[in-house]
């Protein structure tokens, strides 16, 4: 083996967030940058020799380029096999599933619903053997690694050929080039009752959209709605996966899938709507003219998992995000079940998942998903839905409005102010922050604070605390007001307010959410001096 030592000195910046190490492309091109980080994956990950790693990802732009420094890197590190898919490209679902089929681990370049391009974002992340992004404990091993690096190991080699599916070897290390769809369409199929979705898509009345935004869901949708499922040619838009998405922001939420919700509440409305997001693990749901948000699709599955074959034997448990609307616990509390509050973040389910304590999980920012991989999964989600519909014979709102009739509505928004000043966004947690111990007791906005406090989770599983993951103020009535930065932003801060109310009475579900939560977004707004602090007077994102 041709094996280089490349002297490298470390970048103070190399820390994961929420999921994996995103960045602006030219952060990325510096020298040395993504080959630092990738050698600090490879020198945690401590692969045994000969061990497969997976890598792929969803084609934004430097995918190519990063995913053929990795495989160089890999094969003077030892690693025996790479499973990479063809053009480099692997929904994140579907890298979990190969992973999982045998893979030491694998290496993700995504960053996710962030816009591409070469001024756009890139991300890379390190996935672990069950499929699921590495823990915190892995992840601040990597960052205290990439600290130190004094050099990174490169074979000098030629490119591998991504465009053609087969197997060659990289000086002694198998390369296996796989269609990226195959193996996550044929799980599909033992989950979903596929003959019931063909009656449905292919039967003429049922129509349909999906908007892949140009993102990597594209052709997986192609692949099983319009070949498998026999949904009409022209069923996926927007569905040739590009560097830059082109030019759109693939971030399926009422504000950026702007095409797909302009027809789905247009005069010629199709049945059922659907996006997904850049690496395909979010997912939005749309009936005619009718929005399901995140929280309540994730509760009108848990109430109808049965419905599905792959999900027949019941549910062993759930879990949410603790952003994300107690809607679920709703549906817990009446099967009798488990439901368990986490951080954000895939990785904390993931030790749920694996101790067979949960069987379907989601958040509040579009991702849903279950035991069959380690990630939230856009498509299965859409498979999902449409499983129900076929199987009740029901309009996506008729599903919702019954589900609220049985279990109550939980009224829920979130306001997103994004690339505030770090500064400002700091200083209005620090605010907050310091109000906590005051607010229990207290009266806003005419409701009583019950407790006030900063989420800290203590994981059943492996008994690890993960603290300071959010702000709540919870009121005695049940509504709840969080406060949250989130970590898959790459230009100032992203800052998340999330509002909830429960409402039990049929006669008051016809609200919109807005309205029926305006008193709360106001003391929500007026708590944190938002506006003072921060010079934003809307939020850039309403969900």
């Amino acid at each position: 083996m041709n094996t280089l030592s490349v002297p490298t000195s470390p970048f103070s910046d190399q820390v994961p967030g929420t999921s994996g190490l995103r960045k602006r492309v030219p952060v990325f091109q510096q020298p040395r940058y993504l080959e630092n980080f990738v050698q600090a994956i490879l020198d945690v990950a401590a692969l045994p020799a000969g061990a497969t790693l997976v890598v792929g990802g969803d084609g934004r732009y430097l995918n190519r380029e990063a995913v053929q420094t990795i495989l160089k890197m890999a094969a003077a590190n030892d690693v025996g096999r790479v499973v990479v898919g063809q053009g480099g490209l692997l929904s994140t679902p579907a890298a979990s599933h190969l992973i999982r089929q045998g893979a030491a681990g694998g290496i993700i370049l995504s960053a996710s619903h962030n816009p591409g391009g070469p001024d756009g974002d890139f991300g890379i992340k390190y996935n672990t053997g069950n499929g699921g992004p590495a823990p915190e404990g892995v992840t601040a091993a990597i960052a205290a690694r990439a600290r130190e690096l004094s050099a990174y190991r490169i074979a000098d080699a030629p490119d591998v050929a991504l465009d053609a599916i087969g197997t060659t070897t990289l000086d002694g290390m198998r390369v296996d080039v796989v269609d990226p769809v195959a193996d996550y369409a044929a799980l599909m199929e033992t989950l979903f009752d596929f003959a019931a979705l063909r009656a449905l898509l292919g039967g003429g009345e049922f129509r349909m959209r999906f908007d892949a935004m140009h993102a990597i869901t594209g052709p997986y949708a192609t692949e099983i709605l319009e070949r498998r499922l026999g949904a009409p040619a022209g069923t996926v838009i927007n569905g040739t996966p590009l560097p830059d998405f082109g030019g759109g922001h693939p971030d399926p939420n009422l504000t950026y899938a702007h095409d797909l919700v302009e027809e789905m509440f247009g005069p010629d409305a199709p049945d059922f709507g659907a996006a997904s997001d850049g690496d395909g693990d979010r997912n939005m749901v749309l009936g005619r003219r009718f929005f399901v948000t995140p929280s309540d699709s994730l509760a009108v599955l848990a109430a109808n998992a049965t419905l599905a074959p792959g999900y027949a034997r019941g549910l062993a448990g759930v879990a949410r995000s603790m952003p994300t609307s107690q809607a679920v616990d709703q549906v817990a509390r009446a099967l009798g079940i488990d439901c368990y509050e986490t951080p954000t973040g895939w990785k904390f389910f993931g030790n749920l998942l694996d101790a067979g304590r949960i069987t379907l999980c989601g958040e509040e920012s579009f991702g849903t998903g279950s035991d069959h991989v380690r990630e939230k999964d856009g498509l299965w989600a859409v498979l999902f839905w449409l499983n129900v519909v076929a199987a009740r014979g029901e309009t996506v709102e008729a599903i919702v409005r019954d589900h609220w009739r049985t279990y109550g509505r939980n009224y829920y928004t979130r306001h997103d102010y994004e690339a505030i000043p770090t500064d400002a966004a700091n200083g209005v947690m620090a605010l907050l922050r310091e109000r906590l111990a005051t607010l229990p007791g207290t009266t806003l906005g005419g409701l009583r604070v019950a407790a006030a406090d900063d989420f800290a989770y203590h994981d059943p599983v492996d008994g690890s605390t993960s603290a300071r993951q959010g702000l709540r103020v919870l009121f005695e009535n049940g509504a709840r007001i969080v406060y949250r930065l989130s970590g898959t932003g790459t230009e100032g801060a992203t800052l998340r307010i999330y509002i909830e109310s429960y409402e039990p009475e049929p006669a008051r579900h016809d609200l919109d959410a807005q309205d029926a939560l305006r008193p709360l977004i106001d003391t929500a707004l007026s708590l944190a001096e938002l506006r003072e602090r921060t010079g934003r007077e809307a939020p850039t994102v309403i969900t």
